[in-house]
């Protein structure tokens, strides 16, 4: 952020860093009870993408104290294949939690796949019992991760949810939908929420009516200015590699969000990366 924007920079890295601590301190209890929590990462092919968040979910697990199991299979695998691996996890005492990578190969169904694991060890959930908690209104379930990290972020920053209109860009079964539920929540944001997507008509009204914008549609900077009611907190979930031949990379990471000209306009405001 430059030094002439107005918006105050809401630090994912921050609030992460805290609820880290935190969570090492209840780990450390478990192990000192000889509890060894453990969780398996399930990776199907060889998706660079993929890979990379599997090593930093490991990376994490391991400084936190949690034991991972990694089991990577090839692209060609079918689905009752990955189904019977999900089923010998589900079946081991000794494993906790089970992630499935997504994407998964166009031949596998993710939804039959996220409902095989068992709703207490579905980590990342996805699956039906999971959402369907979450749809009836229970927030003490397992939650998807974007969203609660996003609902985490809010509290910190201690911005009111409560009776606010949140509009939230993007239906996916990882953000938009299970955001919505936990932030209309009567438990969770007790918010008034509005879901917006690709047939959505005059989006750019309804985006200026939004207290709590939250970006979620993986098209690069689509959000503009004239989007944003000022004051009005924007958070950018997206974050596309767009081609820059000036970066020794040769991309550059990108956000939803068109953020010099939206940090004008908004109270607060996440950056992307970050």
């Amino acid at each position: 952020m430059t030094s002439s924007s107005s918006a105050k920079i809401l630090d994912g890295k921050l609030v992460a860093s805290v609820l880290l601590a935190d969570l090492k301190k209840e780990i450390d209890a478990l192990r000192s009870k000889n509890i060894q929590p453990c969780v398996a990462f399930i990776r199907v092919g060889e998706d660079p993408a993929s890979i990379a968040y599997v090593s930093r979910k490991q990376a994490v697990a391991r400084d936190l104290g949690i034991e991972s199991i990694l089991q990577v299979f090839p692209s060609q695998t079918t689905q009752d294949e990955l189904l019977a691996a999900i089923d010998a996890l589900a079946k081991n005492p000794a494993v906790h939690g089970i992630l499935i990578q997504s994407p998964l190969p166009s031949h596998i169904s993710s939804s039959v796949v996220f409902n095989s694991a068992p709703a207490h060890k579905d980590v990342d959930g996805f699956s039906a019992t999971n959402i369907g908690q979450l749809a009836q209104g229970d927030i003490e379930g397992l939650i998807a991760c974007t969203p609660l990290g996003i609902y985490r972020l809010l509290q910190y920053y201690q911005i009111p949810t409560a009776g606010r209109h949140v509009v939230i860009i993007g239906r996916s079964n990882i953000v938009g939908r299970p955001l919505s539920l936990l932030l209309s929540a009567r438990a969770g944001g007790n918010a008034t929420v509005t879901v917006c997507h690709k047939d959505t008509q005059n989006i750019k009204a309804i985006t200026r009516s939004a207290d709590i914008l939250v970006a979620a549609s993986g098209i690069p900077l689509l959000v503009k200015a004239d989007w944003i009611k000022p004051g009005a907190t924007v958070i950018d979930v997206g974050i596309t590699r767009v081609v820059d031949p000036s970066k020794p990379s040769g991309f550059n990471l990108c956000g939803d969000v068109d953020f010099s000209p939206v940090s004008q306009i908004a109270g607060f405001i996440t950056p992307v990366p970050g």
